[in-house]
């Protein structure tokens, strides 16, 4: 094996092992698991080469040796190999989600419960911000003979959901006129312009048929008002103690603003940040894993994990990208009704 292969190899061994035991890992455990073929001192001469680099640190004189941030930067970029969910994994987490498909807000804390869950991380489910975003469409689906359920979506790719009741019944043909109707009324509209004198003027507009609008009116004017604002979920913040400087990242958490002003700032593909490279302080000793999730081909709100540096990130991403997926694909149902 060349040196600079057998350095890699090392570099993903030591890795692998800290983030299964937390223990310093040493050279004679790497010649027993690595099956390196080559002498205790040339396996110690690579580990102290990666040391200078800056790739592995020793903690004590006498320890073996544990990944950095520029380590677990390389193996993440390099080395490490992502499997997909199980078919088994895949169908328990639809399964989850799915109890609590009632509103786009469900999933999401269902979403970042899951998450949590099965990572032992702190999860956290966002919305974009809506404060230049426009109505981009607006739906009704029946949920009853007499109640129905007015889905807002907005450019920012929030989608809010509120229910309403009517005296009459509800049948596919009035909610056809409801949506030809009301997306010619708010089609374009942003969504903080949406208040109650708007809505008034819309219902004069509509004229006779105003008489059926009142509640429908009410309910998208309370979506509009949900959607222009940000939605943040958490979901095992206990998990904290897990984590440096745990009290400035609870204190960071509180600001959702600041939460999910940080989430938009990350790619839109599946992202890994370490350490000093997150955009806040708080989180220069904590590992970010997040994605977004998309919903009608549009990339909406965002996913993430927080935990410790001696994160396994191969199944955090494995396990975000499936819950991603399904959040999206759940959203997406509710919202085509």
């Amino acid at each position: 094996m060349e040196p600079a292969a057998r350095k890699q190899k090392i570099l993903s061994a030591v890795v692998e092992r800290y983030i299964q035991s937390g223990e310093p890992v040493g050279s004679k455990s790497l010649l027993k698991d690595a099956a390196l073929n080559v002498s205790s001192a040339t396996v110690r001469n690579d580990m102290a080469e990666l040391t200078e680099k800056g790739f592995l640190a020793q903690p004590h004189t006498s320890a073996g040796r544990i990944p950095t941030e520029l380590g677990y930067r390389y193996y993440v970029d390099h080395m490490m190999h992502v499997t997909p969910v199980s078919a088994q994994g895949r169908e328990y987490i639809r399964s989850s989600l799915a109890q609590n498909a009632d509103s786009p807000e469900s999933i999401l804390q269902a979403a970042a419960d899951i998450l949590s869950r099965l990572t032992d991380c702190v999860a956290v489910a966002a919305t974009p911000g809506g404060e230049e975003a426009r109505i981009r469409r607006i739906s009704f689906v029946s949920t009853g003979a007499h109640a129905g359920m007015a889905v807002v979506i907005a450019s920012s790719g929030v989608i809010t959901t509120r229910l309403f009741r009517c005296e009459f019944l509800l049948t596919p043909e009035t909610l056809q006129v409801f949506d030809k109707a009301f997306n010619e009324a708010f089609a374009g509209v942003r969504l903080a312009a949406v208040s109650r004198p708007f809505v008034q003027t819309v219902a004069a507009g509509f004229g006779e048929l105003s008489l059926f609008m009142t509640s429908p009116l009410m309910a998208v004017m309370e979506a509009c008002r949900q959607a222009s604002q940000l939605s943040v979920y958490y979901s095992g913040l206990g998990r904290l103690m897990h984590v440096p400087d745990a009290h400035r990242v609870w204190e960071f958490l509180q600001n959702k603003h600041d939460v999910a002003a940080m989430l938009e700032r990350l790619p839109q593909a599946p992202s890994v940040s370490i350490g000093r490279e997150n955009s806040r302080t708080e989180l220069a000793h904590s590992a970010v894993v997040a994605a977004r999730y998309t919903v009608e081909d549009a990339v909406t709100g965002a996913l993430a994990l927080i935990g410790p540096l001696r994160m396994d990130y191969a199944r955090t991403l494995s396990v975000l990208d499936c819950v991603a997926e399904n959040t999206g694909e759940l959203i997406g149902e509710l919202v085509e009704g």
